[in-house]
Formats: C-alpha cells, structure tokens, sequence
C-alpha cells in the first residue's frame, strides 16, 4: 500500500527532481482536485529527458523544432507518470505546482491553488500503457486517502478545467478504467 505524508507531500518511492515552477499555496486552500494531463517531448516521442527538461527549465528549445513554442515556459506538475509506470515528482504536494494555467472548476478559478497536477507521458491519440493506469490508480488512492477532499468525482482531465484552450489527456484515456480502479477495494 502506498501511503504519503501530507506533512512532507512526498510519494514514497518515486524520484525526486525539484522544479523551480512552483510556488506556495494561498493559506488555508484545502487540496480537493486531481487533474490528469498528458504530455510527450518532442511532439508524439516518448522516453528522454525532455520533459524532465521542461519542468527544470533546462530544455534547449532548439534542439528539436517541436519545442519552438516552449521558449521561455514555465511549467511544472506535481508528478510524471513514465510508459513504463516509473514516477517522477516535480514538486512536493503541500506546494502549487504550475501545471493548469488558465482554469476553472465548479466556479473556482485558479485551479493550481487548490489541485494536484499528474502527467502521463503520452498524446491525446495513443493509448496510455497498462502500467500507467496501474500506477495512477495506486497513486490517486493515496492521494484521496491522504487528501480526502480528492473523491472519484474530483479527477478530472486538463480539458475539464480549460476547455476549449486543452484537450488533453484526450479522447483516448480511458476514465472507465481509472474510475473503476479508484472504486476497487484492497491496495
């Protein structure tokens, strides 16, 4: 079972690289959102370090022409769900990652105030691996339990808090099995 502390806001056996694109939460924001998002460097590629890359602000923007538009980005996420199911954490749970942008839900902008931003490495048209539904399964129930104004209801894509301006993690992600999970009894 993996269990996090809320105090540290830590995943247990995930690697750590700390970002610069965070910053405090405003006080007393309760975490109650979980936003799934998709992202792959360049465009369509997976594995390397780019993603890494842009999350540190080390990614050369001229290496690849798929990058043009990330020049002088500043983004983060809380953590990278790999193809293969191995994370990454970015930033520490208790902290604003800046992974949402422009958002909304249920009548809150701002949604980095008061949510918890998870990449899966991927597009919005290739299927996302059996391992990462395996891990983010596990790593939103612990999530939930540890903040438990994360419910099933409030995990959400990037393009139910910004419509319109994202799409990911896209048509192909499959919330049945991401909603079925987090209902499952047991680890």
């Amino acid at each position: 079972m993996t269990v996090i502390d809320p105090a540290r806001g830590l995943l247990p056996h995930a690697r750590f690289v700390a970002s610069p694109n965070c910053n405090a939460r405003p006080e007393g924001v309760v975490i109650d959102l979980l936003v799934i998002h998709g992202i792959s460097l360049p465009p369509g590629k997976f594995s390397g370090d780019a993603i890494e890359a842009l999350f540190t602000n080390s990614l050369d923007v001229d290496a690849d022409p798929g990058f043009a538009g990330l020049r002088g980005l500043e983004v983060s996420a809380h953590l990278l769900i790999r193809r293969d199911g191995k994370v990454i954490q970015f930033v520490p749970f208790g902290e604003r990652a800046w992974h949402a942008g422009v958002s909304r839900f249920q009548g809150r902008d701002g949604c980095n105030d008061f949510s918890i931003g998870i990449e899966l490495e991927g597009t919005d048209e290739i299927p996302y691996t059996k391992a990462q539904y395996r891990r983010l399964i596990v790593v939103a129930r612990a999530l939930m339990k540890a903040y438990p104004g994360i419910t099933p209801e409030r995990v959400v894509g990037h393009v139910d808090i910004a419509p319109g301006r994202k799409t990911d993690p896209g048509p192909v992600f499959d919330w049945a099995q991401l909603r079925a999970g987090l209902k499952r009894k047991g680890r």
